[in-house]
């Protein structure tokens, strides 16, 4: 009987490990995918390609902020690429997306999709590493 109470109180524990490591699975797809993004959008900034030093332009806070935006993104995309870190790179990327979104409404009066799909994925991306 001893044996059959040690099988029972063992069964909840795999699902949760099952559970931990697709958390783990998941924060690393979204992690190395976001990580990709913005190494690619933060380079476009700091090298200044013209489609974002006509959006920054658009934004009227001057180019310094280009390359301010630029700086925190791919400190944002390398500490994505860290586990123990990779929470607030997160909610770091997440409050320029926020910043992004106001720009989008706010200057450009352009739709912003993409900053929300990003806005999301990060917060997600944060939810998982919690």
């Amino acid at each position: 009987m001893f044996e059959l109470e040690k099988a029972v109180e063992a069964v909840p524990a795999e699902p949760k490990s099952a559970l931990k490591l697709a958390r783990t699975i998941a924060a690393w797809i979204l992690s190395v995918l976001l990580a990709l993004l913005y190494l690619r959008v933060s380079s476009m900034k700091l090298m200044s390609a013209p489609p974002a030093v006509q959006e920054f332009d658009h934004v009227g806070l001057g180019q310094w902020f280009r390359y301010f935006t630029g700086l925190l993104e791919i400190s944002g995309a390398i500490g994505l690429l860290i586990p123990r870190l990779r929470y607030w790179p997160a909610l770091l990327l997440a409050m320029v997306m926020v910043g992004a979104i106001i720009a989008h409404l706010t200057r450009l009066h352009s739709p912003p999709t993409l900053p929300a799909v990003l806005l999301l994925a990060l917060l997600a991306t944060a939810w998982l590493r919690k």
